[in-house]
């Protein structure tokens, strides 16, 4: 038995295997240039946080709420990017996802690989994004927001998006790097335009508004939707299996460990090595801490500067913009998704605007709907990958193989699932799946790094606290939406 982990850690390590040990390799040193060499995950959450939460759910509730409601976003993202660094700090020390972490824990790792493969499912299983998408390019080429007489026009576009998605997963040398370098560009446009727009045309007694809606904590409206605020709470970051996913890509990346166990490559990468489905973990040498230390810096310019802030400033921006432009309580769930920012701010602005929103709304929900493709894919592989040795033995089956062979059944699902509702009513899906997984996984990763990792990198108390409140506001949220449903079913 390794000499890092404890006797009471090794008993809850569950039915998987080992880990070996090696030294934990070391950063680039820590620079303005290696900084955004190194960094990247980040960027990846990020572009997929910003469609759903931020330019769909945020403008939506607060034009029919107010934006008293913005505290709620303060909140889910601090919480979130806590919730995050301590997922992130065990994958630093073992190179395994938190979702392998999790699968140690008991009853077992078939227990949690199937809860989780049941919440992936629920939570991205429809791909929402892709009919706001849709709704996009219906309303760039016909000059107008979509109507009841277009859903076939709708359809035949949804799939259109969901096949440009699987040409971009199939490109590069591994699909984290080519999420990375996509998300950058989306990321650049998206802000670009938001910055540009909002401080053209937005009053600074408007923005002033909207800032204090971010500190007036404990403000909620009457009569408010319980599962859109689920939504919002979960979506103003990450919202769920996202969170948990960022690990992986950190893995992929090659941050601490994960630069010993592999990645997942794409279907014309000529990489010969195998990911491993089980990690690696150091000894607590000076030099090994000290790296450890290094990393950290860039895990923590990743989450808190560019995921983090990158979040707060999203949301500030298109809420900003919507309700500087769109009328008090009007009700958006049922426009089309990212074509309705266009339509106000044609009428309000310039006409010109029209064709330009329309072209930032585009990847805005591209990004996203591209982002959760890959987190429904890559959660459902690597969860099936470590839980079935039999399969990993099987003769010309590799991580890659099975990462496309779910990809392609994702993509026939979702040809029929987008059929079921509009955009919004398919992304309060996500919202009510997600803050149940918030809550469970926040208690499990305080286990985990309470449990299995070694003291000196245990979590501090401040921390520790943090994931019980993630843990308690997520699972309240929950609870009332459950309570609201069961009284309206009454």
């Amino acid at each position: 038995m390794s000499n890092n982990i404890s006797p009471q850690s090794a008993r809850i390590t569950g039915d998987l295997a080992p880990w070996s040990e090696e030294d934990l390799p070391a950063p680039p040193p820590f620079s303005i240039r290696n900084l955004f060499r190194t960094i990247g995950p980040g960027a990846i959450l990020l572009a997929g946080s910003i469609g759903g939460g931020e330019w769909l759910i945020g403008p939506t509730i607060t034009v029919k709420y107010g934006m008293s409601i913005l505290w709620i976003a303060t909140v889910a993202i601090a919480l979130q990017l806590l919730f995050n660094l301590e997922a992130i700090r065990y994958t630093l020390y073992t190179g395994e996802p938190i979702l392998v972490g999790i699968m140690r824990l008991r009853p077992g790792s078939k227990f949690w690989a199937s809860g989780y493969i049941f919440a992936t499912v629920a939570q991205l299983g429809v791909p929402a994004l892709a009919a706001g998408c849709a709704s996009v390019l219906f309303a760039t080429f016909a000059g107008r927001i979509a109507g009841d007489g277009d859903a076939t026009s709708l359809h035949l576009l949804t799939y259109l998006v969901i096949a440009i998605t699987v040409a971009i997963l199939l490109s590069g040398k591994t699909i984290e790097r080519m999420l990375e370098y996509f998300s950058w560009v989306m990321i650049t446009f998206i802000f670009s335009f938001l910055i540009t727009v909002n401080l053209l045309f937005v009053p600074l007694s408007h923005w002033l508004k909207t800032l204090s809606g971010f500190v007036q904590f404990g403000s909620l409206p009457a009569n408010l939707d319980p599962l859109l605020l689920a939504t919002f709470a979960a979506t103003a970051g990450s919202g769920g299996i996202g969170n948990l996913v960022i690990t992986n890509w950190y893995r992929d990346k090659g941050f601490g460990m994960g630069a010993k166990v592999g990645s997942i490559t794409s279907a014309f990468s000529h990489s010969e090595m195998q990911l491993s489905p089980v990690g690696k973990v150091f000894p607590l040498t000076e030099e090994n801490l000290n790296h450890w230390r290094s990393w950290w810096k860039y895990v923590s310019a990743d989450q808190v500067w560019l995921w983090g802030l990158g979040c707060l400033v999203g949301m500030l921006l298109n809420v900003n913009l919507a309700t500087a432009v769109i009328p008090e309580n009007t009700n958006m769930e049922h426009l089309a998704a990212g074509a309705f920012q266009a339509r106000f701010m044609a009428e309000q602005l310039w006409t010109g605007f029209w064709w330009l929103a329309l072209l930032n709304g585009f990847w805005v929900l591209m990004s996203t709907h591209l982002s959760n493709t890959d987190v429904l894919i890559r959660t459902v592989t690597d969860i099936v990958w470590v839980a079935s040795p039999q399969l990993r033995e099987r003769r010309k089956m590799n991580v890659s193989r099975l990462y496309y062979l779910f990809l392609m059944i994702a993509t026939v699902w979702g040809l029929f699932a987008v059929h079921w509702g509009h955009a919004i009513s398919l992304f309060k899906i996500l919202g009510a799946v997600a803050g149940p997984v918030l809550a469970v996984a926040a208690i499990q990763i305080l286990i985990i790094n309470t449990k299995l990792l070694p003291q000196q990198l245990r979590p501090p108390i401040w921390r520790r606290g943090a994931l019980i409140v993630c843990a308690i506001c997520y699972g309240s949220l929950s609870a009332a939406f459950i309570w609201d449903l069961y009284l309206s079913l009454k």
